[in-house]
């Protein structure tokens, strides 16, 4: 029986049609897998089953989805990044949402929002852990959650009125209108993934198209909360601003 597969026009002008045709007759497809973004198992004779090639500047590799998490598509990543997808992939990765710090210790909260930056609203990402954040291989009880980004590049804020400047390798994943993760340069895999796809309102979705840009804001725990509304987030990051514990920087969109 061929697997119930889906072949972008785009994935099957990047392999070809030969491999495109052994793929829909279940000549090269798995028959399991790991979805590239619930990261849950998928199978491809039972569910409707998406080929999604990630594309670096050398290299591709081809990755299965269920068609209701993402859909078939090229998504074009830096060569570093092409990297941790393929440890995420092959599960080196830990599924869910994660950063740098030791697994378990916190989980990253994230939150979609639009912000005014210089009278232009601009879609916005709001990062806080549930809890300290230590460097790794550190046994204290200190937060090092804004150092550690700080050294990745991230600006320190004082004033929301300035877009924060675009932190080089880095990169926002959206994808069938949802939210996927946020991706790092290097092979350690996304800074933040999804454990399911995060949706977001059309207006964040059109602005983040209309810009191909999204800034992304990160405090420490305790420091912005669960805001139910976006003039209070905007109250929240100006009081952090003027705490002296957030940061930020701009990022392009991945995928679309």
């Amino acid at each position: 029986m061929s697997p119930l597969l889906d072949v972008s026009d785009d994935v099957r002008a990047e392999i070809g049609e030969e491999e495109a045709q052994r793929l829909l007759a279940g000549e090269s497809a798995p028959g399991s897998y790991d979805c590239t973004s619930c990261r849950t198992p998928g199978d491809t004779g039972t569910e409707h089953t998406s080929t999604v090639l990630f594309v670096g500047e050398q290299t591709a590799v081809l990755a299965f989805a269920h068609a209701k998490c993402f859909a078939s598509q090229v998504v074009a990543v830096s060569e570093e990044q092409l990297q941790g997808a393929v440890r995420s992939i092959t599960g080196e990765v830990l599924s869910g949402e994660h950063t740098q710090a030791p697994p378990g210790q916190a989980v990253l909260g994230v939150t979609c929002g639009q912000v005014l930056v210089d009278d232009e609203v601009y879609s916005a990402l709001v990062v806080e852990p549930d809890g300290p954040i230590a460097r790794p291989g550190s046994e204290g009880p200190g937060d090092d959650f804004l150092p550690l980004l700080i050294e990745q590049g991230f600006m320190p804020v004082t004033d929301l009125e300035k877009a924060p400047p675009v932190l080089p390798g880095w990169s926002v994943l959206l994808a069938m209108g949802q939210l996927h993760a946020v991706l790092q340069p290097g092979g350690d895999g996304p800074w933040w993934q999804a454990h399911e796809p995060l949706p977001v309102t059309d207006a964040w979705r059109t602005g983040a198209a209309q810009r191909q840009s999204i800034l992304l804001y990160a405090a420490p725990a305790g420091a912005i909360g669960q805001q139910p509304r976006e003039d209070l987030l905007r109250e929240a990051l100006e009081k952090a601003a003027a705490g002296g514990v957030l940061v930020a920087a701009a990022m392009p969109l991945a995928g679309t």
